[in-house]
This record gives structure tokens, C-alpha cells and sequence, in this order.
């Protein structure tokens, strides 16, 4: 990799943690410039703007997000294995998150709310990708006898994320772990009794 790629990379990476713990509006860029050591036509000189290096920046958050499923998923074929890989992944958000401050798609969807278009459609698009990966696993684990057939793939999805989110959100709030693994332990048991065939 060469000089300027490797310095777009740390601009990125520094960027994506200070957006991820304290927002777009409450990152300056005084504090991505003493987080990377650069001036700001340094910073400017890879881009055109704060909101291009943000909707970057949550990319590059979304992506190792999704290294993090991708890892845990790798060699699980049933689908309820499957589903607790995705609870576990959000279980390790408070302690090891792969980005500081946090799960991305949720801070990005609460602060972009009404005011910042671009980042709420990528927000918008990375959680499709979540409850489609809840969804077709319900839809490819029916048949296969792993998940009853009453259930809907898409309600699902909705309970899950809204739980691991929510415990996540308090985590955060409190600063403690115990709210997540409350919220994974219920989803886990919510597997068993009501999902799993």
C-alpha cells in the first residue's frame, strides 16, 4: 500500500471510532486532525468534506461489523446455530466492540434521524442487511425441520434487533455490560422455546 492509500486508511479508521463515540455533530475536526496527527488540509487533501469522510467512516465501521458476522458464521449451517452467531456477535459489543463506542448502525440511525439524509440511507442499508441475513435464515431453516413453521422470518428480525440494539443502548448508558448479556441471554431463550423446531 502506498503512502497516501495508508494515510487514507488511518483517516479513516481514527474517524470511524471518534463518529462512532460521539457523533458526527460532536467529532470536530480538531479532533480528527489530533487523532491523526494531520492538519486539516491533510485531512481535506483525501476529502472534500467532513460528510464524505463520515459516510467513509461508517462504511469502514460497517465493515468490520461485518467481518464480525462473517467470522462467526463461517462453518454454522443450522439456522438457530446460525441466529445465536448473530446474537453473539452483538454480545461482544460493550467488551470488544470492533469499532469504539459502540454498534454503528445504531448510533448512526439515532443521531442521522431527520437530519442527515445520506448517513440515515447508508444506516438504513447496513440494517437491511441485518434483518435480511434474520430473515433468510428463518426462511432456509423452515424446511430443513431447524425452525418452526409458524415463524416469521421478518417479525423476528424486528424482535431481535430491537432487543440486542436496546441492550447495547443501555450498555453504553450505563456503562455497563450486564444490559447486553441480559438482552442476549433473553434472545437465546426465546430461540429455544419459540424458534427452534
Amino acid at each position: 500500500m502506498r503512502s497516501g492509500e495508508q494515510t487514507r486508511e488511518n483517516i479513516i479508521r481514527q474517524a470511524a471510532a471518534l463518529f462512532n463515540q460521539q457523533g458526527f455533530a460532536g467529532a470536530s475536526m480538531s479532533d480528527i486532525m489530533q487523532a491523526t496527527g494531520l492538519q486539516k488540509g491533510g485531512i481535506y487533501r483525501h476529502f472534500e468534506s467532513k460528510e464524505a469522510l463520515a459516510l467513509e467512516a461508517f462504511d469502514y465501521a460497517i465493515a468490520q461489523m461485518g467481518g464480525r458476522f462473517g467470522a462467526t458464521l463461517a462453518g454454522r449451517e443450522n439456522a438457530i446455530d446460525r441466529l445465536n452467531g448473530v446474537i453473539d456477535v452483538f454480545a461482544r459489543l460493550h467488551d470488544d466492540p470492533p469499532v469504539p463506542g459502540g454498534c454503528p448502525m445504531l448510533n448512526a440511525a439515532i443521531e442521522s434521524d431527520d437530519g442527515n439524509p445520506a448517513m440515515r440511507a447508508r444506516a438504513r442499508a447496513a440494517m437491511d442487511g441485518l434483518r435480511t441475513l434474520i430473515r433468510q435464515t428463518v426462511r432456509k431453516g423452515i424446511p430443513r425441520n431447524e425452525v418452526r413453521d409458524d415463524v416469521d422470518g421478518d417479525e423476528l428480525a424486528t424482535l431481535m434487533i430491537s432487543t440486542l440494539e436496546g441492550g447495547v443502548a443501555l450498555s453504553r448508558l450505563y456503562d455497563d455490560g450486564v444490559h447486553l448479556r441480559r438482552a442476549a441471554d433473553a434472545m437465546r431463550r426465546y430461540l429455544d422455546e419459540r424458534v427452534r423446531a
